[in-house]
């Protein structure tokens, strides 16, 4: 018998909770950061803000199978939905601790002078495919409300995901370009990073905010990974899995994702089969990289801007 999905509307990008939210979760989460094997690294081979943005979008829609998960998947590790959140503030936080790593000077100002009219297009290119039914209003009446400098980061990181996530549908219907959608998902997490230097100086150095970046990202995408594969045995006969919990890497869109980060999908990324979740794999080793970009340090200490 088929089930109704879960899901009362397409979910949408939504993007990032503010840094002191997200340095209580990365703090909260740093001893499993810390624990996590080397073996279950993986490449950092996606544009973390807009994983993080993905994974916060379709959560709700992941929680509401939560009791049948639990049901029909007795052996499933639920702690993979349950602490699926606050990996994923983890991740977007030690993603701008790193940014700020680099010993870049302070840009705040120039960027800010590019973040206000960007932010502007784009959200005028949103409401106008939002009012055609092509992105969801709700979302984009959200970014919207924001105001001052976190927002206007934060905002920038969810244009830039809710873009890319129905750039298959908007591509030619909007004056908005790739070159924006990739901009915007750069300067955000550079802008929050130069308020965090401004506000309370340098943080890790490179090496650790690298391993730390690259740790927290693997183990979002393991526990993603997990839950999106009870996902896909549940809704197997309903045909609706990848839509309640689509592959983070679906709707990479060229140059959308930053260029340190970009890389082929792993081979895992296949369609999975209608069986009972099992354990991921052994990963590929991690970029450690340091940033190149403009952008600040931060360190573990909340902020606002």
């Amino acid at each position: 018998m088929t089930k109704p999905s879960p899901l009362k509307k397409k979910p949408a990008p939504k993007k990032p909770a503010a840094p002191p939210q997200a340095a209580a979760a990365f703090d909260e989460t740093l001893p499993e950061i810390e624990a996590l094997s080397p073996d279950r690294l993986i490449a950092i081979n996606l544009d973390i803000p807009r994983v993080v943005s993905q994974v916060l979008g379709v959560l709700p829609g992941l929680l509401a199978l939560r009791s049948a998960i639990a049901e029909r998947l007795p052996t499933h590790e639920l702690a993979s939905l349950d602490r699926l959140e606050a990996y994923a503030l983890a991740a977007w936080y030690a993603h701008l601790a790193w940014l700020s790593s680099g010993g870049a000077e302070n840009a705040l100002k120039p960027l800010l002078a590019e973040a206000a009219p960007l932010r502007e297009n784009l959200l005028s290119d949103a409401e106008a495919l939002a009012r055609r039914g092509l992105l969801d209003a709700d979302t984009v009446a959200e970014i919207r409300a924001g105001q001052g400098y976190i927002d206007t980061a934060n905002d920038l990181v969810a244009l830039s995901a809710l873009f890319t996530a129905s750039w298959s549908e908007v591509a030619g219907r909007t004056a908005a370009t790739e070159e924006e959608m990739r901009r915007a998902g750069e300067i955000g997490p550079q802008i929050l990073a130069a308020l965090g230097v401004r506000e309370h100086g340098k943080g890790p150095g490179p090496t650790e905010a690298a391993d730390r970046r690259a740790r927290a990202f693997s183990l979002l995408v393991h526990a993603y990974d997990q839950t999106r594969r009870a996902v896909t045995y549940l809704r197997w006969d309903e045909g609706d899995a990848d839509a309640i919990a689509p592959s983070l890497y679906k709707g990479r869109t060229g140059r959308a994702a930053s260029s340190s980060d970009a890389a082929a999908a792993p081979a895992d990324e296949a369609p999975a089969a209608p069986t009972a979740p099992a354990p991921t794999g052994t990963a590929a080793p991690t970029d450690t990289a340091a940033p190149s970009g403009p952008g600040a340090a931060l360190n573990g200490a909340p902020f606002t801007g």
